[in-house]
């Protein structure tokens, strides 16, 4: 895009062409610090559920005054000539002018008259009423929207598009306020389905290599992003912000073969002495990215830790950070066993905590679900004024292994 875009204004091209980007992400405001950054100002379209079935990007399009394509793809020389040809815009009957002109907003769908359709028509009818209730319902109408998914796979199990787009409410759903524990699992599961019915679409495939072990990563997704907010601030500019933050796998940058831990890495607990939280104070989750692994194959595995807000637990951050280890079997490696999450500054907290770590399946595993023994450690605290006690938590690592050829 920036190439694009100062290729443009570099023919002067920057009045007399109007630019609109769309794009596919499930995060757009990301997009909207990148375009502050590089100091492009013009409109972007969201298109999370890619219902312009694009299997790739990016795309340019040259349109005519009339909306016409004129061509896919052109290059600079190609869109001057192109522009060199096209009458001026106020020759046309009915044209505002490019002065005048105004940004149109399509009024959102009635969805009731779309649920009556759902309800008596067939899998595109419900289809239709669920990216409907994802686009204009906003998060409180995910669960419903879920749930209308759900029905158009019922009767169509095989709908690739279906499978992507109940992925996008499921994460749209992890990312907010009603967010439920498995969610970020169920897209992520959601994704890697429709790319199983659908293995040439990039779109489906860059969304489970965001999360992803390195090894399978073409780049680092989001690794400008700090880049972007320093130079940012030093033009003595606000950073545009992020209502969910990237994580490690984001940053994270290709490798060409597994990096395993050291050998001198300290378990924390190796008598087990440690009192046990059996999940009262906290909870923890994890999710395994992509869903099946081959055996020799690599994931990322993302383990969250989120306090009992019904025992109404907190960290204690005046100790020691939160450690996970990992009891990893014969012929098992991991980037890491120890891994840790550094307290933050306040002295109680609760907010979710996240490890992530990458995990190699052995050569010549048998096919099947592989459990992986680990524990985590901690402070935590009951009530608001309760006993702040140190405790350990026994946690197994789902892995599934896929049968040879089918990772």
């Amino acid at each position: 895009m920036p190439g694009w875009h100062a290729a443009i204004e570099k023919q002067g091209l920057g009045e007399s062409l109007q630019t609109v980007g769309i794009l596919q992400e499930q995060h757009p405001d990301r997009a909207l610090l990148f375009m502050q950054w590089k100091g492009m100002d013009w409109p972007l379209m969201v298109d999370s559920l890619n219902l312009l079935e694009v299997s790739y990007v990016p795309i340019t399009l040259f349109l005519d005054e009339s909306g016409i394509i004129q061509a896919i793809n052109p290059e600079i020389d190609e869109v001057v000539a192109l522009m060199q040809q096209a009458p001026a815009l106020e020759d046309h009957p009915g044209s505002t002018g490019s002065a005048g002109g105004k940004m149109t907003t399509p009024s959102a769908p009635r969805l009731r008259p779309l649920r009556d359709e759902a309800r008596q028509g067939g899998a595109a009818e419900r289809l239709e009423y669920a990216d409907a209730l994802v686009l204009w319902g906003g998060t409180r109408r995910l669960d419903q929207a879920i749930e209308a998914y759900g029905k158009v796979l019922d009767s169509a199990p095989d709908d690739a598009i279906a499978h992507f787009h109940r992925g996008v409410a499921h994460r749209r759903r992890f990312d907010s306020a009603r967010r439920r524990p498995d969610d970020f699992e169920r897209a992520v599961a959601g994704w890697s389905r429709a790319l199983e019915l659908d293995p040439n679409n990039y779109i489906w495939r860059r969304r489970i290599q965001q999360y992803g072990p390195r090894l399978d990563k073409p780049y680092s997704f989001y690794d400008w992003v700090r880049t972007a907010r320093e130079e940012i601030h030093a033009r003595g500019e606000r950073p545009s912000p992020l209502s969910v933050e990237p994580g490690g796998a984001e940053f994270a940058y290709p490798i060409e073969s597994f990096g395993r831990s050291g050998r001198d890495e300290k378990e924390p607990d190796p008598g087990g002495r440690i009192h046990r939280d059996p999940g009262g104070f906290i909870h923890v989750h994890a999710v395994v990215v992509p869903p099946r692994i081959g055996a020799g194959d690599s994931a990322r595995v993302h383990v969250t830790f989120t306090p009992n807000a019904d025992e109404k637990a907190h960290w204690n951050n005046e100790v020691d950070d939160l450690i996970l280890w990992l009891d990893l079997p014969p012929g098992w490696e991991a980037d890491a066993r120890r891994l840790t999450t550094p307290n933050p500054r306040s002295a109680v907290s609760q907010e979710v905590r996240k490890v992530e770590f990458e995990i190699r399946i052995p050569p010549g595993s048998s096919p099947g679900l592989a459990r992986i023994p680990a524990y985590a450690l901690y402070y935590v605290c009951e009530d608001v004024r309760g006993t702040c006690l140190y405790r350990r938590q026994d946690v197994t690592l789902p892995i599934q292994v896929a049968p040879d050829g089918a990772g």
